[in-house]
């Protein structure tokens, strides 16, 4: 078999896995959502590796582990797919993220509301009620769109301020780890990172809030700014912000692409771990790897697969713990893919183009001798259906094909928690 062929079929296997588990119906958000959960999960891990579709993991395995070897993300006993759309075809984060945190569709730009405007319960919120800690954590602003559908409700994604506030005094968020402190200070006010770096001039203070970060000590949280501190903080409330935005500098490829976060992802979540495991009742804790998106925005394959490799690695972190605690569900998804990513072989009768329709490579596949490249139909999202993998109790609900509201469903039923 040639490799054009073994990528392909390498390529396909995934989605191939997913829809042998399938019913063969789609479930959709009107449905009964009834099935087996073996036992009451008490945590969840939910990953979202943001942009990252099934072609994207494809490429982080093959240059990872090899054709034949297994991500700890996809090495885990239960597979299923669903749609990704919003109340168009193609979601953005924020729309994907209320999807899954409300069991809504709506429109794109919305944070925790319904296309009517109206404010959406999230799963975050339902874990409060029965006394669970709740944590986000991502490489982006922690009040960017993903992380905000869990613990916030505002017509636009761009109130990243309104949001940051709502995470101290709504949603009551006990971790809450990433970028983007330029919304938690008032313009003028620079906290940590300095205003208009060099990396990037237009990152400065921009908040409308007033200083949340002070309104976040005053409210008991423990305040990062840096790994050591970080690791030295102490408490259930803990709150770090690591960059004045995203927590890695994204440009068109070869332009300065940047990804080497002051934290990394897997430390964020290990501290998160630890800090939210404390409270007996368990907790529910969101974390997502934000630059495959952003890196596939740009085209830059060779990114998105360092960025895949950081959020495997906070996985196997999370599975880790799992072991120690076997009441822990652990997911991993996207909410979208971006790019339109395909896995290729090196062809010399193929057109290599330039800008989108330029090939990215090669990249070596690991434990061979052989190579492959990526080729780009985009520099936006698509709408194709996005792989979930899950582990622990409750999760040989997420098998089969659905929409991704379900997910919200699935979610609240492993946690035995009744939606109104």
């Amino acid at each position: 078999m040639n490799l054009s062929k073994k990528l392909g079929f390498k390529a396909t296997m995934f989605a191939t896995a997913a829809v042998l588990v399938t019913t063969g119906t789609v479930v959709t958000q009107s449905a009964n959502h009834s099935g087996a959960s073996s036992a009451l999960t008490k945590n969840v891990v939910l990953f979202v590796g943001d942009g990252m579709g099934t072609a994207a993991r494809d490429a982080i395995r093959l240059a990872l582990v090899g054709e034949k070897g297994q991500l700890a993300m996809d090495n885990m006993p239960y597979v299923g797919m669903f749609h990704s759309s919003s109340t168009t075809a193609v979601t953005d984060s924020a729309a994907a993220a209320t999807a899954f945190a409300s069991g809504v569709k709506t429109y794109n730009g919305a944070i925790g509301m319904d296309p009517d405007k109206n404010s959406v319960k999230t799963i975050m919120e339902y874990a409060k009620e029965v006394g669970k800690s709740t944590g986000v954590v991502t490489t982006s602003q922690v009040t960017d769109a993903t992380g905000a559908a869990f613990g916030a409700h505002v017509e636009d994604r761009s109130k990243q301020s309104d949001i940051a506030l709502q995470y101290l005094t709504q949603a009551k968020l006990d971790v809450i780890l990433g970028g983007g402190e330029d919304f938690w200070y008032p313009a003028g006010t620079p906290g940590a990172y300095q205003d208009e770096p060099a990396e990037d001039p237009s990152e400065k203070s921009k908040g409308t809030q007033g200083n949340l970060v002070d309104k976040a000590k005053q409210l008991g949280y423990a305040y990062a700014t840096n790994n050591a501190e970080l690791q030295a903080a102490k408490g259930g409330k803990l709150l770090g912000l690591f960059s004045n935005e995203e927590m890695f500098q994204q440009r068109e490829e070869g332009k300065g692409d940047i990804y080497n976060p002051v934290v990394s992802l897997p430390d964020m979540t290990k501290k998160a771990l630890d800090t939210l495991s404390a409270n007996k009742n368990g907790f529910f804790l969101m974390v997502e790897e934000e630059a495959i998106d952003e890196m596939a925005h740009s085209n830059n394959a060779k990114m998105v697969i360092r960025s895949g490799q950081q959020l495997n690695k906070a996985v196997q972190i999370a599975k880790d713990f799992a072991k120690k605690h076997p009441d822990t569900l652990v997911l991993v998804l996207a909410d979208h893919e971006t790019g339109g990513l395909a896995i290729e072989a090196a062809d010399d009768k193929d057109e290599s183009g330039d800008a989108i329709s330029k090939e990215d490579g090669p990249f070596k596949i690991a434990g061979s001798d052989e190579m492959f490249y990526v080729d780009w139909t985009t520099s936006g999202h698509t709408a194709v259906d996005i792989p979930v993998t899950a582990m622990g109790p409750g999760a040989s609900l997420f098998t089969g094909y659905y929409e991704n509201t379900d997910i919200f469903f699935k979610l609240a039923q492993a946690l035995g928690i009744k939606v109104k």
